[in-house]
């Protein structure tokens, strides 16, 4: 009597922090729905299909892990679909935001502490996550660097500090958060933030992620 639906509600139970919280999102797919509350040993190809074509990229990445962990508990005794007849996944081109459009941002941004959010993405290529719940207590002036455990694995990231990224740190709170605004609203309010200021000069192509390319392409 097992349903999807069982399955969609175990799964972020195994998960912590951003990961769980796209989990929890991703389960609400209206593409999900009509397969929710069906019989797992009742679901024939013809209903993921379904699915699938109603869906996104999104839907068939999810319903492919979902389908999978049904699998790995032996919820299900066989696929649903064999994997040479799942689509294709087929992401949206991704790239790095250049120097010039970053600057171009920065030199437009009225508001100070988003200013220094941008400046220093640039300068520590951290999820936007991890940098918004920055703290002074992760800067370590002594010892020239900055170190926080990332949100999304729990692993220690180290950076060591250059002049740029100290004379940003310098006009941040001396103590507690570093960004009090940007670590108060939601990850999807900071993108969508960034996407106004980019669609304002004409920026096709990046967001807030592409910080981190840029950093990995200078790397």
């Amino acid at each position: 009597t097992r349903t999807w639906q069982h399955v969609m509600d175990e799964i972020p139970k195994l998960k912590k922090g951003q990961t769980q919280h796209r989990w929890l999102t991703a389960i609400k797919d209206k593409a999900l729905d009509s397969i929710r509350h069906m019989v797992i040993l009742e679901t024939q190809p013809e209903h993921f299909m379904k699915v699938l074509e109603g869906g996104s990229v999104s839907t068939n990445v999810y319903l492919r892990r979902i389908h999978n962990f049904a699998l790995d508990m032996s919820w299900l005794p066989w696929p649903v679909l064999a994997k040479k007849v799942w689509p294709t996944v087929e992401f949206k081109e991704k790239r790095a935001i250049t120097l010039a459009e970053h600057l171009a941002i920065v030199a437009r941004e009225q508001n100070p502490e988003r200013k220094a959010f941008y400046k220093l993405a640039w300068c520590l290529g951290a999820s936007q996550s991890d940098l918004a719940f920055l703290t002074a207590e992760d800067v370590d002036w002594e010892r020239n660097v900055i170190s926080y455990c990332r949100m999304k694995t729990g692993t220690p990231a180290i950076m060591r500090m250059d002049e740029d990224m100290k004379e940003i740190l310098r006009d941040l709170p001396g103590e507690g958060p570093l960004f009090p605004y940007m670590r108060s609203v939601r990850a999807g309010d900071r993108a969508t933030e960034f996407k106004q200021r980019c669609v304002g000069l004409g920026i096709k192509g990046v967001s807030l992620h592409s910080y981190r390319y840029a950093w990995a392409e200078r790397a």
